[in-house]
């Protein structure tokens, strides 16, 4: 009967203990920063209450797309921040990337939504 080959304890759990912190972080900084860009968001119809037709009409034309562009890249970012809580387990590099690209891709969301709507 062959014998059971054994590894050494220090090579058995070479992941770090810590690495769920990048995580946490990450998601004290992305959901307050998502719900910011959704009130943003939502309230942005109000900056065009007392344009002109022409204004109105363009604002309009522009904010459809651009209302949903913003919920998609924040259910993106709400995937990776999910994704960097599963990671920081099983891979903890590709964690700590997602960690750092969940709040990046808010950020741009808000970006990419103030470029798309035809503001007044």
């Amino acid at each position: 009967m062959p014998e059971e080959t054994r590894l050494p304890e220090d090579v058995t759990d070479a992941r770090p203990s810590r690495v769920w912190i990048a995580a946490l972080i990450s998601t004290v900084v992305t959901l307050p920063l998502a719900l910011l860009a959704l009130f943003f968001g939502g309230l942005s119809p109000m900056a065009c209450d007392s344009c002109s037709e022409p204004a109105s009409d363009r604002f309009d034309a522009s904010f459809g797309p651009a209302w949903t562009v913003l919920c998609c890249g924040l259910v993106l970012a709400l995937a990776v921040l999910v994704a960097s809580w599963v990671c920081s387990f099983r891979r903890p590099p590709a964690g700590l990337f997602l960690a750092v690209l969940a709040p990046c891709t808010v950020f741009v969301t808000g970006i990419a939504f103030a470029a798309l709507v035809d503001w007044p």
